[in-house]
This record gives C-alpha cells, sequence and structure tokens, in this order.
C-alpha cells in the first residue's frame, strides 16, 4: 500500500485493487489560484473518493475527478439534497449552498454508519470544523461554522479498511476524544496539527491527545505550513516535535512534504 500526501488534508492511497482520493482539492487563493492539490496525471484511475467536508481546499475539483475516473464518490449525506427527483450535491465552486452539481455515483453516510463499496469499507467518524480566521493585516475575522455557513460544511472523518489495513483520516476536527474511543490501533491516522493560530483544526497538544488514545502504528500529521489566502503558511506548525512526542507514545510519526509518499 503506498500513501501520497498533497498539502492540506488531501491523499491518494494505492493498492494492488483500489486507489482512493481523499479530498481532491486546491490550492486555496495562492496567491490568486485554485489549483489542482492532486495531478491530473492521477485522477483517471481513482476508484473512490472520499470527502470530509465541503471546504475549497478539501473539495473543489471532486466533481472533475469523478467524471476523470468514475470513482464513487463518498460523503456526508448533508453534502446531498434531493431537488426535483434528482439527487445533487453541493457545487464544488459554487457560492454559498447551492446544491447543483450532478454526479452519477455518491454513496453517503453519517457518523457511526458503515457502507462497503467494491471492496472497501468505510465508517463515518465525529468531526467538528472550528472557526475559519481571515486575517487581514492588523485585523481579523473569525467564520463560524453554523447551518447558513459554507465552512466546515458536512464534515466527517472516515475509518477505511481496505486488503487488511484500517486507515482513519479524521478531516479538519477539533478534538473528540469521547467520540473516538472506537477507534483503536488503526495501521494509520491521518491527523491535523495545523490549528494552533488557524484556530480550524486541533493543534499539535491537542493531536497529541488523540494519538495516545487511538494509538495507531503510524501517524500521518496534515493541514499544516499550507500556503492559503496569499499567505505562504497560514497554519504553522512543529511537525518535528510533534513526531518525537508520537515516538514517545509508541506511534511511528511519517512527515510526508508535498508529493511525499511512504509505503506499508
Amino acid at each position: 500500500m503506498k500513501i501520497s500526501h498533497y498539502l492540506y488534508n488531501t491523499f491518494v492511497i494505492k493498492t494492488t485493487e483500489h486507489k482512493i482520493a481523499i479530498d481532491p482539492g486546491a490550492m486555496l487563493l495562492y496567491p490568486w489560484r485554485f489549483t489542482t492539490l492532486i495531478p491530473e496525471s492521477e485522477w483517471p484511475d481513482i476508484t473512490h473518493i472520499l470527502v470530509t467536508h465541503g471546504d475549497p481546499d478539501h473539495y473543489w475539483h471532486t466533481d472533475h475527478v469523478a467524471r476523470a475516473s468514475g470513482a464513487t464518490v463518498i460523503c456526508n449525506s448533508i453534502m446531498v439534497r434531493n431537488i426535483d427527483g434528482s439527487d445533487l450535491l453541493l457545487g464544488p465552486r459554487s457560492r454559498g449552498l447551492a446544491f447543483d452539481t450532478e454526479i452519477e455515483n455518491v454513496k453517503t453516510l453519517n457518523v457511526d454508519d458503515e457502507i462497503e463499496v467494491d471492496g472497501v469499507q468505510v465508517r463515518g467518524i465525529k468531526a467538528t470544523h472550528g472557526p475559519l480566521v481571515l486575517k487581514f493585516g492588523p485585523f481579523s475575522k473569525a467564520i463560524e461554522p453554523g447551518p447558513h455557513e459554507r465552512v466546515g460544511w458536512g464534515a466527517i472523518g472516515f475509518s477505511i479498511t481496505v486488503e487488511g489495513k484500517t486507515l482513519v483520516n479524521l478531516g479538519d476536527t477539533l478534538l473528540h476524544l469521547s467520540a473516538w474511543e472506537s477507534l483503536r490501533s488503526p495501521d494509520i491516522l491521518m491527523i491535523p496539527i495545523g490549528g494552533k493560530s488557524a484556530h480550524n483544526t486541533m493543534d499539535e497538544e491537542n493531536a497529541l491527545k488523540a494519538v495516545e488514545m487511538i494509538r495507531p502504528k503510524i501517524v500521518i500529521p496534515c493541514h499544516y505550513n499550507c500556503p492559503a489566502f496569499f499567505r505562504k503558511n497560514y497554519n504553522p506548525a512543529d511537525a518535528e516535535m510533534f513526531s518525537r512526542e508520537c515516538r514517545k507514545l509508541s506511534s511511528n510519526c511519517v512527515i510526508l512534504g508535498n508529493g511525499n509518499s511512504v509505503t506499508i
């Protein structure tokens, strides 16, 4: 199994028979672009697309990748609405909460639901997106996720079981120890650590609390030190310190730069 990371929470997991994309989003306004995170050369043979929520850095190219590959899209049930008899996805590039995008093959689930799609088992995990803090020089504005806000829409994590291995991707989330008690000793834990200044996810300290309880064999930190909103590093974190502390908790930590991979 080969796991490749492409900034934010974007991963490609390649096994013998499957190729799973998590959060096929875009570079978030750096400098003025929404360019794809997963290279287009990777799109055609993707078999499953998992989406943790509807923010552009996680979701922007979901329909493009689905059309190129024919992959099944798996997401939270509130990412899809039935309108005039058609199931429509929250528009990846639409403004606000516009459900206007058709995708031929979409499967939905809620927290604690389990589905199986072509040999890949997926369980929904509780996730809560924190506020998005926009900074303009000395000024800042926090946008809180809510029923009328696009930020963090449909937040959910996933426990993925494929070819005998279990991988947990928590998406963009704050800490939920009590809700994650069943996540015991997965092979891989992908966990955000960049929330100290951005506040939209866990920071290193809270992520370590999750690692201590979950006890994964391998930890891959994500959603930190990423370019966004015209800044080179919107959500700084100390990955080396995090890695050292993971080892003290008997979990190996693998730090992956943009486009880097690990084989397990």
